[in-house]
């Protein structure tokens, strides 16, 4: 429900369009300790996970994390994700993302080759399952102009993000009027709350 349904205690009983978490599949671009909490997170809604990382990870061994997270919130072991991929290219990722994903978390650390890592060509990748595009790390890896594009002309379903480039987003920026988007504040603070853009 909208806030001003609920403020005027109005009860929507139109049909929505709802999709079920269940069976779904949730592709993860760097499988560090934020992307194993979301693949923890997912696997409890009913959601089959795919793991990406730039090394290979061909073994359980491998696969373990062993940074600091807060016990029983990850997957510090490696077992949640049904596949693993990996490579340093574009040319890797890409085909990656071109497994029916149908929502992908970016949590990749900010280098110089991730900038622009998802853009025009990627949103055509997802244009097939209309990709639900959630970026948790940093701004500059989805290209600004391709966001907006997609999600205008429907490519993707939605999109979420914790992070803009530049941050704070100015107020006349264009990602405002964009359709279907989601921005939070890219904030610990307790106070800082999601803001819902049309």
């Amino acid at each position: 429900m909208r806030t001003d349904q609920i403020s005027e205690g109005h009860w929507d009983t139109r049909h929505r369009a709802m999709l079920d978490s269940v069976g779904l599949r949730m592709g993860i671009l760097g499988y560090g300790s934020i992307g194993r909490q979301c693949a923890r997170l997912a696997q409890a809604l009913g959601m089959e996970m795919y793991a990406y990382t730039r090394t290979e990870r061909a073994t359980p061994e491998s696969r373990k994390d062993t940074g600091y997270c807060v016990p029983g919130t990850d997957d510090s072991d490696g077992q949640i994700p049904s596949r693993w991929f990996c490579g340093a290219v574009r040319d890797d990722i890409d085909h990656f993302l071109g497994h029916d994903l149908d929502m992908l978390v970016i949590s990749l650390p900010l280098t110089e080759s991730t900038h622009n890592l998802i853009s025009y060509k990627q949103f055509a990748i997802f244009s097939k399952k209309k990709t639900f595009v959630s970026n948790t790390a940093r701004g500059p890896y989805v290209d600004k102009q391709a966001l907006i594009t997609a999600l205008e002309t429907g490519q993707i379903r939605a999109a979420a993000l914790d992070v803009t480039d530049p941050e704070p987003l100015p107020q006349d920026h264009a990602l405002w009027k964009a359709p279907n988007l989601f921005i939070s504040p890219h904030s610990n603070s307790p106070k800082g709350s999601p803001v819902l853009i049309r």
